[in-house]
């Protein structure tokens, strides 16, 4: 009998929510600061390149890893970041793109969500003159959307502030969520983040109109 209710309790927590979508804003960019009279010809800028929540909340709800891959003349250019914040920083004089990849936890989406971001050290405004006390600061907002998520799932993220869930049917009942992952949610606050003075305030209304036409783009079918 115990193990017969272990089992309805497995398959509670991987069925499908049909017709149903969970999304989790983010932001990923780079906050750089010039060095001043530290600055040398190969050491310019000290930067940080970071994936957060829209409002800095905690993703490892559903991110396990963040892989950043850096210019090929760093040392060890693949670096991996496995828990919160995801953010790398290092120092350098040039500006190049990096591919940030996104790894899932095995509930969310066992497909990594590949991204692009252009590492900026100079104001976008050629006669903007460099400050070692105000950074550039250069942000991209979007929206992973993951349809049908598992009643598992769903039941673990309904209440982090990371995620946006919609509002399920009177009555309808969601398996229990475990000790475990009710702790994991009181571990890290990004609000903390020392650079959070310096990331940009995004309107999520706004945000989301302007995504409305490629939302399909990272939508993850599961």
């Amino acid at each position: 009998m115990v193990r017969s209710s272990d089992d309805n309790e497995k398959k509670s927590l991987v069925k499908k929510l049909k017709d149903v979508e969970i999304s989790v804003p983010i932001v990923y960019g780079n906050v750089a600061f010039w060095l001043g009279k530290k600055a040398s010809e190969y050491q310019s800028h000290k930067w940080t390149v970071y994936v957060r929540g829209a409002t800095n909340e905690d993703l490892s709800v559903v991110v396990k890893r963040v892989v950043f891959q850096l210019h090929s003349s760093f040392n060890n250019p693949i670096r991996a970041v496995e828990s919160p914040p995801f953010e790398l920083s290092e120092s350098g004089w040039g500006e190049f793109e990096i591919a940030i990849t996104l790894h899932f936890h095995t509930d969310v989406s066992d497909k990594p969500l590949h991204l692009y971001h252009h590492l900026k050290l100079y104001p976008e405004d050629d006669s903007g003159s460099l400050s070692v006390k105000k950074p550039v600061v250069v942000e991209s907002y979007d929206e992973v959307v993951f349809a049908e998520p598992s009643e598992g799932l769903f039941a673990r993220v309904q209440n982090h502030p990371a995620v946006i869930v919609p509002r399920l049917p009177a009555g309808f009942s969601l398996p229990p969520v475990p000790a475990e992952d009710a702790d994991k949610r009181k571990r890290v606050d990004p609000k903390d983040n020392p650079l959070t003075q310096w990331f940009t305030n995004f309107s999520e209304a706004d945000e989301l109109l302007k995504l409305a036409a490629a939302r399909q783009q990272d939508c993850f079918e599961m």
